[in-house]
């Protein structure tokens, strides 16, 4: 063993054994730490790229996208509804008919409300305004030093009355005519949706889910209904909160004579869908009303109202309706609300919110019934 171990022959074929580093595979470049480093920025830049081209499409396309979430949404909301009455034996286009009877006429309402309120009170709040800004432009004259000249007043109102007549006004005017008819076309398409997706919705989904087989087809199920039940839960209790939100307001603006109460509370139970921003523009439309219509004291009392409502709202009453599975962090809502404004205006503003709360439902539900996703899944113990 010892002669073979020191024959110069044996050392040549051992040398030749060992494959020189110029001769390896090319793929094994990527199995070192740079290699895995490279395939993951691969990875990044596709899903860049994917979502990209899907928030292009749909920007591209907001008159059929937007219609389509806002029926998705309203039809997990009423699909308690619908079931209970399917399993009352009322039949699918019956049950479709009666709830949409019921929103027609709940949106109906509301739009009498407004009109009724603001026709009833608007020329006195017209008056009352018009004193007010006189009060203003006087207080602002007595000021002991030059802070707004009757001139600069004149050339503002002529500057004003130049674009009012103005070629640039007549434009406006035309984008605003074409802004009005695609909103009566999306509304148009929503209803339909809606109604299709009231009357047809589980056949629907059934059929989404044939190419799902096993545990596949196990998972996109409980992603449907975890999503039904997010968005649901989530609309409903919102409108519970909102209604809750409005009444408490519209109380108090009744009891300090602030004049249109009513729409006012109207359009609290509207922005209370806008978490965290809504209530902020409520209250400041309120007070703005009662600044102009009763004085500075009378606006500080809508501010506390306003302020009193939703703090017992959001420290009791949401927390209740919402529940924990719908429960997102502020800075969470803060970054859909910025994400949902920039890529679709107020309507993105109010779909945000719920598309965020549903895409963390399905995490949830990723791997099992309560089994979040691997890498959602907490590494230690959290105290509740």
């Amino acid at each position: 063993m010892g002669l073979f171990r020191n024959d110069p022959q044996r050392v040549v074929l051992d040398s030749h054994d060992v494959e020189p580093k110029a001769t390896r595979a090319p793929w094994s470049l990527w199995a070192d730490g740079f290699g895995k480093l490279g395939i993951r920025a691969i990875q990044i830049i596709v899903v860049v790229a994917v979502v990209a081209g899907i928030v292009f499409t749909i920007q591209s396309l907001t008159l059929v996208t937007i219609p389509l979430v806002i029926a998705l949404i309203l039809a997990c909301a009423f699909h308690p509804v619908m079931s209970w009455m399917r399993r009352r034996g009322v039949p699918s286009i019956l049950a479709t008919l009666i709830t949409m009877i019921a929103i027609v006429v709940l949106l109906g309402l509301l739009g009498w409300l407004i009109a009724w309120a603001v026709q009833n009170q608007w020329e006195d709040l017209y008056a009352q305004a018009e004193d007010g800004f006189q009060s203003l432009l006087a207080w602002v004259q007595t000021l002991p030093f030059d802070f707004l000249q009757p001139d600069q007043i004149d050339e503002w109102v002529a500057t004003l009355t130049d674009f009012v007549t103005s070629a640039q006004f007549g434009s406006g005017a035309l984008a605003g005519v074409s802004a009005v008819a695609n909103f009566v076309t999306g509304l148009v398409l929503m209803v339909t949706i809606l109604f299709f997706f009231l009357k047809d919705g589980p056949q629907m989904w059934e059929f989404l889910l044939r190419p799902f087989h096993g545990a596949d087809y196990l998972r996109a199920r409980r992603i449907g209904d975890k999503t039904t039940t997010v968005l649901g839960s989530y609309v409903r209790g919102t409108a519970t909160v909102a209604a809750v939100d409005a009444i408490g307001i519209l109380i108090g603006l009744l009891i300090l004579q602030v004049p249109l109460a009513i729409p006012l509370s109207v359009l609290v139970f509207l922005l209370a869908f806008i978490p965290i921003v809504g209530a902020t523009l409520a209250g400041i439309l309120a007070a703005l009303v009662a600044l102009v219509a009763n004085g500075w004291f009378n606006a500080l009392l809508v501010v506390g109202v306003v302020v009193l409502v939703n703090q017992l709202e959001g420290n009791f009453l949401q927390p209740v309706l919402m529940g924990r599975s719908m429960k997102l962090h502020a800075f969470v809502i803060l970054v859909a609300l910025t994400v949902g404004t920039v890529l679709g205006g107020i309507v993105g503003a109010v779909l945000a919110v719920p598309i965020a709360a549903a895409a963390w439902g399905i995490v949830q539900v990723w791997d099992g019934p309560d089994l979040p996703a691997r890498w959602a899944r907490p590494k230690h113990p959290v105290a509740e």
